[in-house]
């Protein structure tokens, strides 16, 4: 069945996937793969300043894809759907194919967030060798 999407849906998207394109943020929601983790947990996990995960958390939250959960004197962040990890896991698969062309291309410039946590790193890595 093809979709003729509308320009208000397709602005939609755009503002989701603009959740999943800042590497702050993506190393966030790859942290949270592994389940429910602190604001303390994902600073070690990710190498991130507690402001800056404190922040992205607020606007994942904001959108829809993390939510909080509090448990005593600590908030423990997991994603909001199991669709999001599935929606990591096919970008991950569907780099596996592609890395090549994505790391090559010039239209795009990425900052890589130090350190580097995701398998998707370890990949485009590796394709630069």
């Amino acid at each position: 069945m093809l979709i003729y999407p509308t320009p208000q849906a397709t602005a939609l998207k755009a503002k989701l996937f603009r959740g999943f394109a800042d590497p702050s943020r993506l190393s966030i929601l790859e942290a949270l793969r592994a389940g429910p983790r602190t604001v303390s947990q994902i600073v070690e996990e990710t190498g991130l300043s507690q402001s800056n995960v404190s922040n992205h958390l607020s606007c994942l939250r904001d959108c829809g894809l993390v939510i909080g959960q509090p448990q005593g004197r600590y908030v423990h962040y997991q994603l909001s759907d199991d669709r999001v990890e599935q929606f990591l896991r096919l970008a991950e698969e569907l780099l596996a194919d592609v890395a090549r062309g994505v790391y090559e291309c010039t239209r795009y410039q990425v900052e890589t967030p130090a350190p580097a946590t995701s398998g998707v790193t370890a990949s485009v890595q590796e394709v630069e060798k």
